[in-house]
């Protein structure tokens, strides 16, 4: 045999086995593909549970995990996925959302959930508040209490972001009228108004009283029982002793809720009366 002929055939030799083992790896491939496709959808799966189940937890302030843990009984379940979101507390039927900040990051979350569950946002008002300063360390440097008290008719000023929800059957929001302490520690250069003082956060003292609203028409009783039957925002501001900024937040909600009508006008003020 020529060395030509025994170099073709090996390389015939060489050729078929690289074509038989490229052949099996063509054959595994799709399989491998589609194991490393499952580890790769259940790795993200097991991020996205994990993400789900802690983001209630891992951001929670000291103020809203100790509303939680006030507001629970025996038999609640805490952190419970329902509908594709996190809720803080689910006592049977009802689920519980506790906010202690605005309303509007949770308009979609609580108009989905409504449709099929009961809903409750329980909602802190601060009526007392007290200045609590710490250093760095977190040692109590001076306390002392704010002069500005809250009022139940604070809720408006939150409930401008999703005053129709009151509207729906399923939804109620349970207000909180709350003693707190703020605390803040000193950074220069920072809250300018306040001397470098920085709220890092609120802590539950106490629960002065709860009221639950469940409709429209709870909403329209927190209204002073001495208002005309036709007033503007500033009458309404000097009935309630309040500003009158949050005297037209108020209007706007219950206008919205369907509870206020608008009567025209005078002297330019929008003048408004209870809807029949």
């Amino acid at each position: 045999m020529s060395i030509w002929s025994l170099t073709i055939g090996v390389a015939a030799v060489i050729t078929t086995g690289g074509g038989q083992r490229q052949a099996g790896e063509d054959a595994r491939r799709p399989q491998e593909r589609e194991v490393l496709l499952l580890r790769a959808q259940a790795t993200r799966h097991r991020r996205r549970r994990s993400i789900v189940v802690q983001i209630g937890t891992l951001n929670e302030g000291a103020l809203h995990a100790q509303l939680k843990e006030w507001y629970r009984r025996p038999g609640d379940l805490l952190e419970q996925v329902t509908g594709g979101f996190v809720v803080d507390l689910v006592r049977g039927d009802l689920l519980v959302e506790i906010q202690t900040g605005g309303f509007a990051p949770l308009r979609r979350k609580l108009e989905l959930l409504a449709q099929e569950h009961p809903v409750r946002l329980v909602a802190p008002v601060p009526v007392g508040r007290r200045i609590v300063r710490l250093s760095d360390e977190g040692e109590v440097l001076s306390a002392r209490r704010s002069p500005r008290r809250g009022r139940i008719e604070d809720i408006f000023s939150r409930l401008v972001s999703i005053p129709s929800l009151l509207c729906l059957p399923r939804f109620e929001l349970e207000i909180v009228l709350t003693h707190q302490d703020e605390l803040r520690v000193h950074r220069p250069g920072k809250a300018f108004r306040r001397r470098g003082w920085v709220v890092t956060g609120r802590r539950l003292v106490s629960v002065e009283e709860r009221r639950l609203l469940a409709t429209p028409a709870d909403a329209a009783g927190l209204l002073p029982l001495a208002l005309p039957e036709l007033f503007d925002t500033a009458e309404l501001a000097q009935a309630a002793g309040i500003e009158r900024r949050l005297a037209q937040q108020m209007t706007y909600c219950l206008r919205a809720m369907g509870v206020l009508d608008t009567a025209g006008k005078r002297s330019g003020a929008v003048v408004h009366r209870r809807a029949a």
